[in-house]
């Protein structure tokens, strides 16, 4: 993945004070697995099931070669779409917000009582670093990035649709060429209107939350997989925030000095690492850094070795003199002639 532009960076940087979501869950964040958050019905939309809404989605941490990728999925009744999001609460591209502010709003979407916790609905799928190149190092049909983030907006929209929501109109920033993901969605929701487009996240209120929440959710997993170092004895010095650490978590100075800070020779970095970035595996297979293994060739002939060829062997005549050792000992140890 190519390093961000400065500018880029500096809107990237998480919040010092980053707002724990509900959508933080540590031991699968620290664990690695990825998993999917969704938030009650609204009040608003369940007290009536029929009342039509719109949904947006976005992703956060796309290049990065530290932490998850993140989708964020934000739904609320159409009426509401532009009048609530926009021009009462102000949502934006998270790029454009700054961490304050989008931690800000985050934290009011999820504070019961307030119009956008009674309003609107809300979900997130975090797809771990390991998953996400456990994937993409496949040695057979390879499950690239794009496809990855292609089956977590499907399965998002699928589950909102499962509750009983009446999601009449779907807007989504694209992977790839917009009309191609655009055609793919119609044939899986062919009665909802879906507009795929480039930088939807500063066109469309609901995909701008969606973003927000995407990010304030990555931020606070960074944190949480930066954990592990800062209880770590191997890493006294180790800063006491992610951000002061790694920085955003895509390969640029900082986040490359903490790579090479950390990294074990045989196995790498923790669950937090994409090891299917080039970052991480050059630096790991360049000379003298990294431990080499030998994996046998699947193809060689020797391949369907059994385990056994694998012990150690010994003599027949060891082995016969273990058996009588054995045998003699089975039932216990000999009475001497003594006693009779």
């Amino acid at each position: 993945m190519e390093e961000l532009e400065s500018q880029e960076v500096i809107s990237e940087t998480p919040a010092e004070d980053i707002f724990i979501a509900p959508s933080i869950y540590n031991d699968a964040i620290l664990g690695g697995p990825s998993y999917t958050h969704h938030t009650p019905i609204p009040s608003t939309i369940r007290d009536d099931l029929s009342k039509e809404c719109v949904l947006g989605v976005d992703e956060a941490g796309r290049g990065p070669v530290l932490g998850p990728m993140v989708y964020g999925l934000l739904y609320l009744p159409i009426e509401q779409h532009k009048t609530l999001l926009a021009e009462k609460h102000h949502f934006d591209d998270s790029k454009v917000l700054t961490p304050a502010v989008r931690s800000n709003l985050m934290q009011t979407l999820c504070t019961p009582g307030t119009e956008l916790f009674e309003t609107c609905g809300w979900a997130t799928r975090v797809m771990s670093a390991r998953n996400i190149s456990a994937g993409m190092l496949k040695p057979i049909g390879t499950y690239n990035l794009n496809a990855q983030a292609m089956d977590a907006t499907i399965d998002l929209i699928k589950e909102v649709f499962a509750k009983g929501i009446n999601i009449k109109e779907i807007y989504i920033d694209t992977i790839g060429k917009p009309d191609v993901y655009q055609k793919k969605l119609e044939r899986i929701f062919p009665i909802t209107k879906i507009t795929v487009a480039e930088k939807a996240d500063s066109l469309y209120p609901c995909v701008s939350a969606a973003s927000v929440c995407a990010k304030v959710t990555r931020d606070a997993a960074l944190e949480v997989c930066h954990q592990a170092y800062r209880a770590s004895e191997s890493f006294p010095n180790e800063p006491n925030a992610a951000a002061q650490a790694w920085g955003t978590g895509y390969p640029n100075a900082k986040t490359k000095m903490w790579l090479e800070q950390h990294m074990d020779p045989l196995f790498g970095w923790g669950n937090e690492c994409r090891m299917s970035w080039a970052t991480a595996k050059d630096m790991l297979e360049a000379k003298g850094n990294g431990v080499k293994v030998d994996w046998p060739d699947p193809n060689a002939d020797d391949h369907m070795k059994r385990m056994t060829d694998f012990y150690i062997t010994a003599s027949a005549e060891d082995v016969n003199e273990e058996l009588e050792d054995e045998l003699a000992m089975w039932y216990g140890k000999p009475v001497a002639q003594s006693v009779f």
